[in-house]
């Protein structure tokens, strides 16, 4: 189930412009469509009409659902519509292609992180604290969303539009520049001869600890907690003065 790892950050449907607010759970995927072509209303089954987005919403929360078993393989557009209890033309009504679900899952994985990186930013505290958090809400986001956690780190994309990795790529391109300019702020580089340098390579470790604590969690199935040891771990990462 999509979850947030702050109270303010926005939900999928906020993020989605014309969708309502996202409260379908794993029994509400199986909800009967509005549409001719939908495989129960073609069998003559009375449907239930949803709001208008109210099913764009549904397939991005069952796709994020899916992603959340550790053995599913890759998701096809025939496994989705099955589970929602559509007919693969009824998904295509809402989404051009599978690739622009994935855009949409990826779209409120960005919009969620950098609304709390530019949160972290504008509060008082040290450029230290700052980095600190910054890495530790990302992961608490991919804790609670493991189905999103298998996009960000590329798992669920490796046979997916080149286009897709290349975004996620560009997340976490912009998660390190953040961290660079807090550093650049820090008395830690301020103290190195040569300040610029040391920023870009403490913002490249940081975000390679990141990464790597991403892939830990989804190869493990989710059995290893992307949160474990972390205050430990990012104390002696950022706290570890030349």
């Amino acid at each position: 189930m999509i979850m947030s790892a702050h109270n303010s950050i926005k939900s999928l449907d906020q993020v989605s412009s014309d969708a309502p607010q996202p409260t379908v759970g794993p029994d509400d995927a199986q909800t009967k469509s509005q549409y001719p072509d939908d495989s129960q209303a073609s069998q003559g089954v009375v449907t239930k009409r949803l709001k208008p987005g109210e099913r764009r919403i549904q397939i991005l929360q069952t796709l994020a659902l899916m992603l959340e078993q550790p053995t599913q393989e890759r998701v096809t557009t025939a496994t989705l519509a099955a589970k929602l209890g559509l007919s693969e033309a009824a998904l295509y009504r809402h989404f051009a292609s599978k690739a622009q679900m994935f855009e949409g899952l990826i779209e409120f994985i960005e919009e969620s992180v950098y609304h709390l990186i530019g949160q972290i930013s504008e509060r008082e505290g040290s450029p230290e604290g700052k980095q600190q958090k910054i890495i530790t809400v990302v992961l608490q986001f991919a804790q609670k969303n493991p189905g999103m956690a298998r996009v960000m780190v590329g798992d669920a994309l490796l046979t997916e539009n080149e286009r897709l990795m290349s975004r996620m790529n560009h997340f976490f391109d912009r998660i390190e520049s953040s961290l660079r300019q807090l550093l650049r702020e820090s008395s830690v580089v301020k103290a190195s001869p040569t300040p610029s340098v040391e920023a870009n390579q403490r913002a490249a470790l940081l975000v390679s600890f990141l990464q790597g604590r991403l892939q830990r969690f989804v190869r493990s199935g989710f059995k290893k907690s992307a949160l474990e040891h972390l205050e430990a771990n990012l104390g002696v990462i950022v706290g570890n003065q030349p």
